[in-house]
């Protein structure tokens, strides 16, 4: 999946109380011509990720034209932030809930990219995703280890450790990006996470629902309770969803 879906469909937990962007953008840089250029077009725009969000488009390889300044504006401005904000009070709201048995069981997982790290500052620099998304260069970004954490995630990351449950990463990324992702995950402020798990030789080329169902099942094999899930929506499947004592905490770009 083109990551930039992934940023449209967000897991990233911003907090209510710090609504700002991870990418500042001066307002000397928000040119009025370009404001009005696509405010007519908003209603359009809205609609478009509406469907977007509902799956309705379908498969898509671009942001249209006329709403790159619609996903602009709303990523690097406070709605983006309160929007994620109320996933972030609603996950440690139920985590504080959870009763942790105290046996090394009770897990908690995490994606990667648009969940724990950011990919913004990547996506700004091209385009916002009108460019058709082009993996080598996606790759060679990932391989600095420069994205930025996502602070809420950052703080309920830090706050599910202090309540002890075991996170578990789960990222589409592969085995060949683990010293880059690793490095990039502790640079940010992530550390002492109970496993990452990235894709294998033999997961390459199969569908995230599939991969991410499999590994999930694997680890309740291993007799981990996985109260919650902190994932870009396009991770969803059956088992993921929200039922019994697991819930799922998915952002829509909204």
């Amino acid at each position: 999946m083109d990551p930039f879906r992934s940023l449209l469909l967000l897991s990233s937990l911003f907090s209510v109380a710090a609504p700002h962007s991870i990418l500042q953008i001066s307002p000397g840089s928000r040119r009025h011509g370009d404001r009005s250029a696509w405010k007519g077009d908003e209603l359009y725009c809205d609609s478009w990720r509406f469907s977007v969000e509902t799956n309705d488009a379908g498969i898509w390889t671009q942001v249209p034209e006329r709403c790159v300044g619609f996903v602009r504006e709303y990523m690097t401005g406070e709605r983006y932030a309160s929007d994620c904000g109320m996933v972030s009070n609603n996950s440690m709201s139920f985590a504080g809930g959870v009763k942790i048995a105290g046996d090394g069981k009770d897990a908690w997982i995490f994606d990667i990219d648009e969940t724990l790290l950011s990919n913004l500052p990547y996506y700004a620099a091209h385009g916002f995703g009108s460019e058709v998304f082009d993996e080598t260069a996606y790759n060679e970004w990932a391989n600095l280890a420069d994205a930025p954490a996502i602070p809420a995630s950052l703080m309920l990351y830090n706050v599910l450790k202090r309540l002890k449950f075991k996170l578990i990463l789960l990222t589409g990324r592969t085995e060949v990006q683990r010293n880059a992702t690793a490095k990039n995950l502790l640079l940010a402020g992530y550390s002492n996470w109970e496993r990452l798990i990235l894709r294998g030789i033999d997961d390459v080329g199969k569908p995230a629902l599939v991969y991410k169902s499999h590994k999930r099942a694997e680890l309740e094999g291993e007799g981990y309770r996985i109260h919650g899930n902190s994932v870009e929506l396009c991770s969803c499947d059956s088992v993921a969803l929200s039922y019994g004592n697991r819930r799922q905490f998915s952002s829509l770009w909204a």
